[in-house]
């Protein structure tokens, strides 16, 4: 079974994990370093590899431990930055471009899984987009619009292919849905079929840019490349990406119910945070996949986020039992598109992707593809429009502010204005909490059997102090979304150190 990078089982998780024995010999010069085993990465690897580059693919757990190994895998022709954003803030030549992306991507998800014979559950489904209210159907009505002339097939509905009631619905066709981690896993395993290299339990610290080429370290380790492709999220260190981006978890259970009237459709409300919905079946049963409740990472009570979602999926469904609850990461752009292409600020040929949004399967995938092209030099109508160095001072300029405001506040009041507790009696088993011992804020651990674990609470990306997130059962950075295991171990980038151990006195 794959492990991920939080301490509840999400639904792909049974798939057998995929595993490669370290075969790399001292002082080899690869053509491509590629950071990071999930779709992103994995994508890009194969790419380049299918182009004759010899590429090493690095993962510090191993493929789709991340938010890979916890996504909904919807792939849709609609996004979270709607068609009418990106006509205001981009132009309607952009939407048109990235509409054909989308329909490009999945059809390449699809080809990958024929052609290489991938059990991934590939299927096309119709999408469904619906209003509860005038607000939201003024809204609609613009995406409709908006979406039809980006070249988006899509037409009004009379349904929403759920039992929720609605104002009105609009229907997107060739939408799709798959098993991430078999997918990504299939995709890897093509790559080395290729002559690519894996190495899993691989996790770079830093990289060192001499001479033209990169040093890569890993403990006492040392890979050696052309190119560097960071497929992590963040990439690791404090840079303009750290900024333009906000980390957040989404909520996600998969449940049965007790008619087996399964939706054969993707769906999705308007809400904010919008709710979505599909069904999947893993070894002969079915299951209704519901998320939602997004809320900025290491903010708000997950437990709490939990309950809504639960409250909101037994109202609306006839559920029997809810079998998985589990929640995944990503980060929202400050302008609502990736950031695809050179880090900037970073040596040269460092590459990056981020900034996915709620369709990190989608751009994960059309990372590969942008990526590909700037290293082999091949023009891209894209790259430009999603280069991480862009300036837009209109487009995004409000949520920058909030944002980066929101980072400020949590790095002075959390020194200064937390609740603290004075000892760890207080903490209950299997719990953490931040808590003063001898003047001095401490990040408290009691597992199950009471054994305490302190850490440092400052994380070691830009130093603001880490929550406990109750239903993961890891520590949270609320400014740029690090994430530690209880034991101080790096979950989530952009740290590349864990967390300093204390030694409790008895």
């Amino acid at each position: 079974m794959n492990n991920r990078d939080g301490n509840r089982t999400s639904l792909w998780q049974a798939e057998t994990k995929l595993s490669k024995e370290k075969t790399i010999t001292d002082n080899q010069t690869f053509d491509v370093l590629i950071i990071g085993a999930g779709i992103t990465g994995a994508t890009t690897a194969l790419n380049l590899q299918r182009k004759g580059k010899r590429c090493l693919l690095v993962d510090g757990h191993h493929a789709a431990f991340g938010t890979t190994g916890g996504t909904t895998a919807h792939l849709n022709t609609f996004l979270d930055a709607t068609y009418p954003e990106i006509d205001s803030d981009f132009g309607k030549k952009t939407s048109k471009l990235i509409a054909d992306a989308a329909k490009r991507t999945i059809k390449q998800i699809e080809t990958n899984v024929e052609s290489l014979g991938i059990a991934a559950d590939f299927e096309y489904k119709d999408g469904y987009l619906f209003s509860q209210n005038e607000k939201e159907t003024g809204q609609l009505e613009e995406i409709f619009e908006s979406s039809q002339q980006a070249g988006v097939a899509v037409e009004i509905a009379n349904e929403n292919g759920v039992e929720i009631p609605f104002q009105k619905a609009l229907k997107f066709a060739n939408q799709a849905q798959f098993h991430p981690v078999k997918y990504v896993n299939g995709i890897i395993e093509e790559f080395l079929k290729l002559g690519g290299e894996f190495l899993e339990n691989t996790f770079i610290t830093e990289v060192a840019y001499e001479g033209k080429i990169h040093h890569a370290k890993s403990g006492e380790e040392e890979y050696l490349a052309e190119n560097v492709f960071w497929a992590t999220h963040i990439p690791p260190g404090i840079n303009l990406l750290s900024l333009r981006n906000a980390p957040y978890r989404s909520y996600v259970i998969a449940a049965e119910l007790a008619s087996g009237n399964y939706p054969d459709c993707l769906s999705y409300d308007m809400k904010e945070p919008y709710h979505y919905f599909r069904s999947h079946e893993i070894e002969g049963k079915k299951f209704l996949i519901i998320g939602g409740e997004d809320h900025k990472t290491g903010h708000d009570d997950p437990l709490a986020a939990f309950r809504a979602l639960e409250e909101y999926a037994y109202n609306h469904f006839d559920i029997s039992t809810v079998r998985y609850r589990w929640s995944s990461q990503y980060y929202v752009p400050v302008d609502g598109l990736p950031y695809i292409g050179q880090l900037p600020g970073g040596a040269e040929n460092t590459f990056v992707a981020t900034g996915f949004n709620g369709n990190g399967m989608i751009f994960g995938s059309l990372a590969g593809e942008i990526i590909t092209d700037l290293i082999l030099g091949n023009k891209n109508p894209l790259s430009e429009i999603l280069s991480p160095s862009r300036l837009k001072p209109i487009a995004g300029f409000s949520e920058f502010v909030k944002e980066n405001a929101d980072v400020t506040y949590r790095f002075i009041t959390d020194r200064f204005n937390a609740e603290l507790i004075a000892s760890t009696k207080e903490i209950h088993f299997n719990e953490g909490k931040v808590v003063t011992l001898d003047g001095k804020k401490v990040a408290i651990y009691k597992d199950p059997a009471g054994k305490i674990t302190a850490l440092k609470p400052v994380c070691t990306h830009a130093g603001c102090i880490v929550h406990w997130n109750t239903s993961e059962k890891s520590w949270d950075c609320p400014c740029h979304g690090g994430r530690f295991s209880t034991d101080g171990k790096v979950l989530t980038g952009p740290p590349t150190i864990g967390l300093e151990k204390i030694e409790l006195k008895k």
